[in-house]
């Protein structure tokens, strides 16, 4: 009979410590929202585009020729920093773009070759409810890409 009550009742514990730290999605979304649109009151200068994804993107250079799709491979030079304004990563990638965040999947096809732009991304377009690196969960990226080739 213990056995029994053991296999019945474990579970149920279980699922409902679980249920304790449930992530509401649409509450962090209307967080990040807030926090971004603040985050570009700050400037009025930064006229930002929201795509229907959430990213808000700025285009500070168009760039010529054609722009990226999703099957493209990107080399790019970026910045990617917090709303605070904190340095997470820079560099040079070469990689294909489906292999990117959400946020630059959407937010990159905008320029084209020589192109520059910033990407606010909300953290469900970035890397979502778990930390990555020196990045806080729930974080909003904001990124400055430049579009060196693509192919």
């Amino acid at each position: 009979m213990k056995k029994f009550l053991l296999f019945v009742f474990a579970p149920l514990v279980i699922l409902s410590s679980c249920s304790k730290d449930k992530f509401d999605a649409s509450k962090q979304a209307a967080t990040d929202d807030a926090a971004i649109k603040a985050y570009i009151g700050t400037d009025t200068a930064f006229h930002a585009t929201a795509d229907g994804s959430g990213v808000y993107y700025k285009i500070v250079t168009q760039g010529t020729g054609a722009n990226p799709t999703i099957k493209s491979t990107v080399k790019v030079t970026y910045t990617g920093k917090l709303l605070d304004g904190t340095t997470f990563d820079s560099g040079t990638i070469n990689q294909s773009l489906q292999g990117l965040i959400k946020g630059w999947q959407s937010g990159l096809p905008y320029v084209k070759t020589g192109g520059r732009i910033i990407l606010v991304i909300p953290s469900r377009e970035g890397y979502g409810n778990s930390a990555a690196g020196s990045i806080p969960a729930n974080s909003v990226l904001v990124f400055t890409i430049d579009l060196l080739s693509f192919s």
